[in-house]
């Protein structure tokens, strides 16, 4: 579907009469003399705003750097930076601003999502932003201060709200904070153990060496062409062409999946359909073909595991557990592949160099920490890790994995400081966190206790979307948390739930610095603001600088520092050697890529010399049996890979149910992108698309373009239908993300698939997410409450009468001082301020000193930390992990 320019003009212009008609130009157009361009960068590439007479006219997308511009960028930064749901000022929600300025305290939690807001100025929202932050201290310590913030998504500068939002907080004794993420949350704490490293956040084997050695690339569950469309820091595109190049070298490529996608399209990949969350018992049945054919690799086996004579059994049907061999005749009952089509690949994979691209999707289910381990064991028995072009890879989607690598310095901005309270939640358990303050719980093999959570802040991050089963979110929400603050451009999801909101400008009104490539890390841009602020809104490093001011620790916030002053030094601390000034009037500079970065090989060292190269696990090895977990004793984490029956998949579901799935949207970053013109490219009748096959929508008497409600125990959503026959026959598939708008019935009439996921844990070793094992039933919905409300502005009031400020006890935030952070070490400061900006753990204590000689090897990279800086957080990390004396 395309989108004309009439329609996306008119949806791009609705905020403001003095923007004029906005545009896209190309990055040959020519420019008279009161053009002016602007150079700034973002998630879906870098550009440069056309400014005219004062006046931003359009964006012209830079050709020589980003091969392949898609209509995030054209249309949808500028769509969403005008459009109607921005938050122009300050705004309180009703009953909380009563209930807080006449004393009376009560709120009425349970409105929330509800009612109208109310616009304050900035000094009423800050004083009573305040006075909750210190109520909360007074009655409940730091602890009960929870910060969702974690990811750090909403723009790709330094200046990201989650650190800024931690480095607030921790000079005022810090606060609860989250651990782990939904994208890899399961990996990421499971492949430590098992080959050393995350490798959900690791660069991926050097994209020619993959067509010059590969001949059957297999890709399960993974979508780089869609996926790859946005970044962590700055997309721009380069493995497309690349991956034609590795297509047309002949490389065969497979693609397991229970979907058709644009990657299989652009690729010509061989579809094999599978049933959702049966990929372990694939792979296991695939390893014992090629052991019971004679076609493994035994003396790979013998050198670079650990533990393949406690897995055999288990693999042969002669275990302990009492599990049947895992025959391809088994897996196929259990996986909907036939019998003969497993062994077929089997042998295929045997028989040829081989790369399997895992997606995070794998491990977003029910024991979602055993998927990716049975891929790594299957290709262990195959001798493949380590070798040019072979092995596995479970980042092939993400940061455009497959470019090489500069190994260089990145900039760097503020450090988060050292966070005084040492409690947190698992990213997606905060339901669980909110329902059972001092519940312990476990993570990666330790005993841990939920914090009393009193008040939420979230800056930059919209948790109301991604947190999984809507409805026990906002019950729990209602029943415990008496404020939740949100600091966010746009009335999304977790503004619309929020007591108070504090407009940030949109990442094209502030100053800012960011590098290209979460892997290559071989472009720095310049993030230069390109127009004025909308309504009231201020970026988020001048919020937080206005509330240190009133909590007196303004400067140690600013360290006497102005925000260029920040990013002239976060420049120089990056390997690029163009002079700043050259540099901010150009908006790009270059890192150079050494030639040598073209041959790297994933684990290429382990496999080269496995003695003076060994893995970061107990044995040094690829383990096959994991004595960790062993030790850690849980009963759903075994220690060998396990097929494990989900909680609920279709092996087990009802007649005429469906197996929901939710992938990364096509036309968005989360739920990024939702409010803008873009989303008329996939949705229907305004809502979520829903693919489902020609024969679930015959058996249910629906047609492509019908409305249909997908409903279970948990919840109901709205979609719209698009039939086809590239996804198979009892699994349908909704993008995640999307804004929510709950209906009189209590269905999202948006489409929001969270309000049917469920919040059970992958296991007790991760407490990860299992948002994609979710069973539902389908209808033809002939009862829609009306068009969905969700990308339109709340019911606004304006304020009669101005708080007494004595309220907010500002007095109280002298008392504060002596929490403010002590002194760090040059490691400590190094790691707080480049190591945990995003996905990495935010404190030294969540991994043992052997986890973390092997995270880093990945996360180093990524922070940009030359050889010095990288001695200096290991000699940190190493005296604080949990297990140093």
């Amino acid at each position: 579907m395309n989108i004309s320019r009439r329609k996306f003009l008119s949806s791009s212009i609705t905020a403001t009469s003095a923007v004029p008609a906005l545009t896209l130009f190309g990055p040959s157009a020519v420019f008279s003399d009161d053009t002016v361009l602007i150079p700034h960068a973002t998630h879906f590439g870098p550009f440069n705003g056309v400014i005219k007479n004062g006046k931003l006219v359009g964006v012209q997308p830079i050709g020589s750097v980003d091969a392949m511009p898609t209509k995030m960028l054209t249309e949808g930064v500028l769509s969403r930076t005008f459009h109607e749901t921005r938050v122009d000022y300050p705004m309180v929600r009703k009953s909380y601003l009563e209930g807080m300025t006449s004393g009376s305290g009560d709120t009425k939690p349970e409105l929330r999502g509800k009612e109208e807001f109310v616009q304050v100025s900035w000094d009423v929202a800050l004083g009573l932003t305040s006075k909750a932050i210190l109520d909360t201290i007074d009655t409940h310590g730091n602890e009960g201060i929870f910060s969702s913030s974690y990811g750090g998504w909403s723009n790709a500068g330094i200046f990201r709200p989650n650190v800024l939002q931690g480095r607030f907080f921790n000079l005022i004794g810090g606060h609860s904070t989250t651990s782990g993420d939904w994208s890899g949350g399961a990996s990421q704490l499971s492949l430590p153990h098992i080959i050393g490293d995350m490798e959900v956040y690791s660069p991926q084997t050097a994209w020619e060496q993959v067509r010059d050695n590969t001949e059957v690339f297999c890709l399960v569950g993974c979508d780089p062409f869609k996926n790859n469309r946005i970044e962590y820091r700055v997309a721009d595109h380069q493995m497309y062409p690349r991956w034609e190049a590795i297509k047309k070298s002949g490389v065969k490529f497979v693609s397991i999946n229970p979907q058709y996608t644009i990657t299989d399209e652009a690729l010509d990949a061989e579809w094999i359909k599978i049933i959702p969350g049966t990929d372990t018992a694939l792979f296991l049945s695939m390893c014992y073909h090629v052991y019971t054919t004679g076609q493994h690799d035994q003396a790979y086996l013998d050198k670079y595991t650990e533990g393949f004579e406690k897995f055999l059994p288990s693999l042969l049907g002669e275990g302990e557990d009492g599990s049947p061999a895992k025959t391809p005749a088994w897996a196929a009952k259990i996986t909907g592949i036939s019998e003969n089509k497993i062994i077929e690949l089997a042998d295929m994979f045997a028989k040829n160099r081989s790369q399997f691209a895992g997606s995070w999707s794998l491990q977003r289910q029910d024991h979602g920490e055993m998927q990716h381990w049975a891929i790594i064991a299957f290709s262990s028995m195959l001798g493949g890790i380590g070798k040019p072009g072979q092995g596995v890879g479970f980042s092939w989607h993400y940061g455009n994995g497959g470019m090489p690598q500069s190994g260089k310095s990145t900039p760097s901005g503020m450090s988060q400081g050292r966070n005084l309270v040492k409690s947190y939640c698992p990213a997606s358990r905060i339901t669980e966190m909110l329902e059972n303050p001092g519940k312990e719980f476990d993570h990666n093999g330790s005993k841990h206790k939920y914090p009393l959570v009193k008040m939420i802040y979230n800056a930059g991050n919209n948790f109301m979307s991604h947190q999984q089963d809507t409805n026990r979110l906002v019950r729990a929400l209602n029943a415990n948390v008496e404020t939740i603050v949100v600091q966010d451009p746009w009335w999304c999801a977790s503004t619309r739930w929020a007591d108070i909101v504090l407009p940030a400008s949109s990442t094209l009104e502030r100053d800012d610095i960011t590098s290209g490539g979460t892997y290559s890390n071989d472009k720095v841009y310049a993030m230069k603001q390109v127009i004025e602020p909308q309504g009231q809104a201020l970026d988020d490093f001048e919020i937080f600088r206005r509330l240190s001011q009133l909590f007196n620790c303004e400067y140690q916030y600013l360290e006497g520092k102005t925000k260029l002053q920040w990013i002239q030094e976060a420049y120089a601390k990056s390997s690029a050697t163009m002079p700043f000034k050259e540099f901010w009037k150009k908006g790009i500079a270059p890192i150079e890529v050494p030639q040598e970065a073209n041959k790297w090989v994933r684990h290429g060292d382990f496999f080269t010399d496995p003695v003076n190269n060994p893995l970061a696990t107990k044995s040094g090895k690829i383990e096959l049996y994991c004595q960790d977990f062993a030790d850690y004793d849980l009963d759903d984490c075994p220690p060998i890979p396990t097929f494990i029956e989900p909680h609920e998949y279709l092996g087990n579901a009802k007649p005429g149910q469906v197996h929901v799935v939710s992938p990364h949207p096509r036309m968005r970053l989360h739920s990024q992108m939702a409010n803008t013109s873009v989303r008329e490219v996939d949705n229907v009748q305004g809502r979520e698309p829903c693919l489902m096959s020609p024969e679930d929508a015959a058996a249910n008497g629906i047609k492509d373009g019908d409305l249909v409600e997908v409903y279970n125990e948990r919840g109901s959503i709205i979609v719209g239908a698009r039939v086809d026959k590239r996804i198979m026959k009892g699994v349908v598939s909704i993008y995640e993300g999307c804004w929510p708008s709950v209906d009189s019935k209590g269905r999202c009439n948006s489409g929001l698939v969270n309000f049917i996921t469920s919040t059970k844990a992958s296991s007790k070793l991760s407490q990860a997410t299992t948002a994609n094992t979710v069973i539902a039933s389908i209808r033809k919905c002939t009862d829609p409450d009306g068009p969905n409300m969700a990308y339109t502005k709340p019911a606004i009031q304006e304020m009669t009468a101005k708080p007494d400020p004595s309220i907010y006890g500002l007095a109280r935030a002298a008392n504060l001082k002596d929490k403010m952070t002590a002194d760090l070490s040059p490691g400590e400061k190094i790691f707080y301020q480049r190591c945990t900006v995003c996905h990495s753990p935010k404190e030294p204590s969540h991994f043992t000193q052997l986890q973390w000689k092997g995270i880093t090897q990945s996360m180093f990279p990524r922070a940009g930390l030359n050889d010095g800086e990288r001695n200096l957080v290991m000699e940190f990390l190493l005296k604080n992990a949990k297990d140093a004396i």
